[in-house]
């Protein structure tokens, strides 16, 4: 059990950090027994635990006891854990006096002493004002490739482990998985043919000439490319008169590359409607010639696929009253009561998260770059925002236009690869989800981003990965987050009842067990133990000793 100090404008910031960090914790009780104390205030000098994890930029009461002579300001380091890059974002000092390193950056900013029969890591920041930090604000996009919320988390568990500490865990993966995938498409066009002389016609045919020309000497398309752009440009006639296939059209290309997979649309709900408040100049050319309505033999197709279907809001952002509007419109026409939304352009701003949940979406997929890839809040898990009481927030990982629009990263499909590796590795090392976007028409002509998608698809396939719509993902987690654990202290010590009063679990949790410490940064050795939530006697009888605790029967509900 970790017992835990903290400020007292620090609680939300602590509790959404035990939640992704699904360990056994509490807020600390003078008097009681801990393994692990945490602490960003107060006085600890009569703390007793086997190791204290001491941050904060200011003046503790036992740094003289410690060794810690002076503390030296810094702005905005950088630091590294081992291989880790790990930004600070508020304020950080060095650590004037201390040798012994466990995190530096250009100089000492966390250290490890044993002090009167404890380990005593002190760091000079606050790891409480990084997760509210994060949790609140995006990432700068010189750090977007970095799982910096994620890291905290490793770092403390790496550093209780390398103590010998016994820890139990219940990871951001169900069982039998290393992370999830979750497939999306917002869906702004439905086909070229509504598009007859208009700005997005008059793009395409430009981009499809005079530009695939550009990118052929650019050379970011092939020959055989440039002729299949032409081509496509050369069927319009056809398309219009409905003699040839609409090569925008998106759904059958993309229920065929995804057969067998669950993914989430977004769609519009009202057409001819670029939305309020939009910035940028030209705003107006960017409504949408479909809406949801024009759909309506399409979504029963998609549901039966096993798909999930949600809003793509134009003013959800900003106005509970549209996002009411928005929601509803989509739900009557595709029966579904329950709706996330991803809004378009990913229009945000400090409101936004306290605006969806009054207009009553269950989550949010918005959390994303449109510059570049990455972690826009340092996390691969669902996460509950700043400012909501119950809307959770799908962070979206990887995007079609970051990868390869010239305004943006401008890739060539072999660089493409190489920025979206680390973060396929970094599922598979810490779990949550990788959430992927592609557009409705990037398949097809001018962009022809299709193959790059099925290659991709491809790679998933081929790792430990459950595939699960956005509902499905972000309701797996929403159940992770019923598990709390309570203190029981037993002649025989200390232990930790799991409480879950919720319909079973599927995909099943993984009950990590950590049985060997640390070395070097490597977890040695641990137990996963797969548990839907119904049978306590059985989870009681897997668990090691010092683990083996009642478990709370569910309320099926």
């Amino acid at each position: 059990m970790i017992g835990v100090i903290s400020k007292a404008e620090q609680l939300d910031a602590v509790e959404e950090f035990f939640q992704l960090f699904k360990t056994p914790w509490e807020f600390y009780r003078p008097g009681a027994a801990y393994s692990v104390v945490i602490a960003t205030s107060g006085d600890v000098c009569s703390v007793n635990a086997r190791l204290l994890v001491l941050y904060g930029a200011d003046a503790k009461s036992i740094d003289v006891q410690l060794g810690v002579t002076n503390r030296q300001g810094l702005q905005s380091p950088c630091l590294t854990y081992r291989d880790l890059l790990i930004p600070i974002y508020g304020e950080s000092v060095a650590l004037v006096g201390m040798t012994a390193l466990v995190l530096a950056g250009a100089e000492a900013v966390g250290v490890k002493v044993h002090h009167a029969g404890s380990t005593v890591i002190r760091l000079g920041y606050d790891l409480f004002d990084e997760i509210g930090w994060l949790l609140a604000n995006p990432q700068p996009i010189e750090y977007a490739h970095t799982p910096t919320l994620d890291t905290h988390i490793s770092m403390l568990r790496n550093w209780i482990l390398e103590e010998g500490i016994p820890l139990m865990e219940i990871p951001p993966a169900p069982a039998g998985h290393d992370f999830a995938v979750c497939l999306t498409h917002d869906i702004d066009f439905i086909g070229i043919r509504d598009h007859k002389f208009d700005h997005t016609m008059l793009g395409f045919l430009y981009r499809s000439t005079f530009g695939s020309l550009k990118s052929l000497l650019r050379g970011r398309i092939s020959l055989g490319r440039l002729f299949e752009t032409w081509g496509a440009v050369a069927s319009l006639p056809f398309v219009y008169l409905g003699w040839a296939e609409d090569f925008w059209e998106p759904f059958k290309w993309y229920l065929k590359a995804e057969a067998g997979l669950p993914s989430t649309y977004f769609l519009i709900p009202f057409k001819h409607s670029a939305g309020e408040r939009v910035p940028g100049p030209h705003a107006s050319r960017r409504a949408t010639a479909y809406d949801v309505g024009d759909l309506k033999d399409t979504t029963p197709v998609l549901t039966k696929a096993g798909c999930e279907l949600g809003v793509h809001g134009l003013d959800s952002w900003h106005s509970a009253d549209k996002g009411r509007a928005e929601r509803e419109r989509v739900s009557n026409v595709t029966g579904q009561p329950s709706l996330g939304i991803r809004m378009h352009w990913l229009l945000n701003d400090s409101k936004t998260v306290e605006v969806l949940e009054d207009a009553g979406y269950s989550y949010d997929s918005t959390a994303g770059y449109n510059e570049t890839i990455g972690y826009r809040n340092g996390t691969t898990q669902v996460f509950r925002p700043v400012g909501a009481r119950t809307l959770l927030e799908l962070p979206m990982h990887i995007q079609d236009g970051a990868l390869f629009y010239p305004q943006r990263l401008d890739l060539t499909e072999g660089q493409a690869q190489e920025r979206c590796q680390p973060l396929i590795d970094n599922a598979v090392k810490l779990g949550g989800v990788l959430t992927v976007l592609w557009h409705d028409r990037s398949h097809g002509a001018e962009r022809f981003w299709g193959g790059f998608y099925l290659e991709l698809l491809q790679k998933l396939k081929s790792l430990k990965a459950w595939f699960g719509a956005a509902g499905q993902v972000v309701n797996w987690f929403r159940q992770r987050r019923e598990v709390h654990f309570e203190r029981i202290e037993t002649s025989e010590g200390i232990r930790a009842r799991v409480h879950y009063n919720g319909v079973p679990i599927e995909p099943a949790f993984k009950i990590r067990v950590y049985t060997s410490q640390s070395v070097d940064g490597a977890i040695t050795d641990f137990t996963d133990i797969a548990w839907n939530g119904k049978s306590s006697a059985e989870l009681e009888s897997q668990l090691p000793a010092q683990f083996a605790t009642a478990v709370a029967n569910p309320v099926l509900r």
